[in-house]
C-alpha cells in the first residue's frame, strides 16, 4: 500500500486532550491525513486552565524534527506552542530547510489566559518563524501581542493583516472570532482577500480552537488544496467542531473534533 499523506505537527502537550498536539493528532486523523508529532513542551492543563508548563531542550525538538522528516517525510507541517525564543528560532530554522507549506499558528496564550510563550521570544516569532510560515493564523490578542494592532471592529481586521504580512509570511488568516457577531476570519496575502464567515454557535465548550483549526488548514494543504481552498474546508471543519463542543470537568470543554465522523459527515 502507498503511504498516506503525512503532516507533522510541532507543538506542546495538552494533558487534557483539547489542544495542543493532541488536537492537532484528532484533526488529523480525522481528515484523513497521517499525523505526526514533535513534542516542544509538556503542560500540566484541564478545563480550569494551564497548572504548569516545562520545555523541552532543544536537542530534543531538533531530533525529533529530524528523524521524522528524514525517514518518514512531510507534506505539510503545523506549529504551536514553542514556548522560547531557543525553540522558536530552531523550530523556524527546520521548517526553512524543509520542501512543505508551513501553518505557523503563533501561540502566545492559552484560553484560559495562560502565558504559553516567553515574552522576549516574540522578537524571535517576528523575525525568524512568521517569514517562514505559508500562513500565519494569530487571533486578535496575538495580533495585538505581536504588533500592538488593537483589533475591535471588522473593519480593523485588514489592518490587522497588513501588519502581521510586514514580516513576511506568505498569507495571513486573521481570525475574527473574539469579535461580536458572526465568526469573521481575513485570509490574505496582501493582495487577494477571502472573507470567511459562519455563525457563531451559543457553546462556552470552546477549548483548542486555534490549534484545531491551524492543523486542519495544515491537513488541506498536504492533500494538495491551495491556501484559499484549505482555509475554507478548515473553517468548515472547525465550525462543526465548535458547534459539537461538549463539557469536560469544571470548566471550558473542548471542541469535538470527532463530530464530523459522528455525523457521517465526509472530510473534505
Amino acid at each position: 500500500m502507498s503511504a498516506p499523506v503525512r503532516v507533522l505537527t510541532v507543538a506542546g502537550s495538552d494533558s487534557g486532550g483539547g489542544a495542543g498536539i493532541q488536537a492537532d493528532l484528532k484533526t488529523m486523523l480525522a481528515l484523513g491525513v497521517h499525523g505526526m508529532s514533535v513534542v516542544t513542551a509538556v503542560t500540566a492543563q484541564n478545563s480550569l486552565g494551564v497548572q504548569g508548563a516545562w520545555e523541552l531542550p532543544v536537542e530534543a525538538v531538533r531530533a525529533q524534527y529530524r528523524s521524522v522528516v528524514d525517514d518518514i517525510g512531510v507534506q505539510a507541517v503545523k506549529t504551536g506552542m514553542l514556548a522560547s525564543a531557543e525553540l522558536v528560532e530552531a523550530v523556524a530554522e527546520l521548517i526553512a530547510a524543509t520542501d512543505a507549506p508551513a501553518v505557523v499558528d503563533p501561540v502566545g496564550v492559552s484560553k484560559h489566559g495562560d502565558s504559553l510563550l516567553a515574552s522576549e521570544a516574540l522578537e524571535s516569532v517576528r523575525r525568524k518563524l512568521l517569514p517562514v510560515a505559508t500562513v500565519a493564523t494569530p487571533n486578535l490578542d496575538e495580533v495585538a501581542q505581536l504588533t500592538g494592532v488593537q483589533v475591535e471592529s471588522e473593519e480593523q481586521l485588514r489592518e490587522a493583516a497588513a501588519a502581521v504580512l510586514a514580516y513576511g509570511p506568505r498569507w495571513v488568516l486573521i481570525k475574527g472570532g473574539h469579535l461580536p457577531g458572526d465568526a469573521v476570519d481575513l485570509l490574505t496575502d496582501g493582495s487577494v482577500e477571502h472573507w470567511l464567515r459562519a455563525p457563531r454557535h451559543d457553546n462556552r465548550h470552546t477549548h483548542g480552537t486555534g490549534c484545531t483549526l491551524a492543523s486542519a488548514i495544515a491537513s488541506q494543504l498536504a492533500k494538495g488544496q491551495s491556501v484559499p481552498e484549505a482555509v475554507a474546508a478548515a473553517k468548515e471543519y472547525v465550525t462543526g467542531a465548535i458547534a459539537a463542543g461538549f463539557a469536560l470537568g469544571g470548566g471550558i470543554g473542548p471542541v469535538d473534533h470527532a463530530w464530523a465522523l459522528r455525523t457521517g459527515t465526509p472530510a473534505a
